[in-house]
């Protein structure tokens, strides 16, 4: 069988290891839903962890990694020919829907509550903050929720200050590297320190910036020498 980090993605090693362990651990009633699947890697992590995920990405060849916005249905059509047979290797298939719709739109084709949501789609603010507040919603109190590139991607943390920071719905447990977990509260307590969590994260996510655009300037060396991984495209 293909083990998960074998098919093409951006989840490192280690993140891999803390989608798995949410996944995997007793949680509220609901389901467990991705936005995001690219080619698969955190679909074949979270199907094997929890046993069944419903996977939302329209497939569409937009949003597909850094500097690739544009639509482009042949790189779409690519992305979801390897999705799909990533999963039938990995031996997960059966273990997964998969709802080929922008998230915006497929808030419909899931019902019920959601016990465990894990967030990777469109980098940009305003689709972040649409899937941290409407698919946020729906996770039942004690629920999990995992965002991938959070204090990397500048669109996606302005949508986590705007929506997490100091909320009475989220509670910031920790992150590895980009991928940052939430608890749905039960109470509204300890506001104040989850700010301050926050904004502790700051320096962190200027660094990735400085790296971002080193990177883009064809200085990667410069880049290396402020922490990114040599072995990795960008800062995660």
């Amino acid at each position: 069988m293909t083990d998960a980090l074998e098919i093409e993605g951006w989840l490192t090693e280690a993140q891999a290891e803390r989608l798995r362990a949410c996944a995997a651990r007793v949680r509220p009633e609901g389901a467990v839903v991705e936005i995001g699947s690219f080619r698969g890697r955190s679909t074949v992590v979270l199907a094997s962890a929890a046993g069944a995920v419903i996977a939302i990405d329209p497939h569409a060849g937009s949003d597909r990694g850094p500097q690739e916005i544009e639509a482009e249905a042949s790189r779409g059509d690519a992305d979801h020919a390897a999705f799909l047979a990533n999963l039938t290797a990995a031996g997960v298939a059966d273990r997964v829907v998969h709802v080929r719709k922008f998230s915006s739109d497929a808030l419909g084709d899931v019902s019920g509550s959601v016990s465990l949501l894990y967030v990777d789609g469109a980098h940009r603010f305003d689709p972040a903050r649409a899937d941290l507040v409407d698919w946020g919603r729906r996770v039942v109190p004690g629920g999990t929720m995992l965002v991938h590139d959070a204090f990397s991607s500048i669109g996606v943390t302005l949508a986590l200050l705007f929506v997490c920071a100091g909320s009475r719905s989220w509670r910031y447990v920790g992150r590895t590297g980009s991928l940052a977990e939430y608890e749905k509260r039960v109470a509204g307590d300890g506001r104040a320190r989850d700010l301050l969590r926050h904004l502790a994260e700051l320096p962190w996510f200027a660094r990735n910036v400085a790296i971002k655009a080193l990177v883009l300037a064809g200085r990667r060396r410069w880049a290396e020498r402020i922490g990114l991984d040599p072995a990795a495209p960008w800062p995660y």
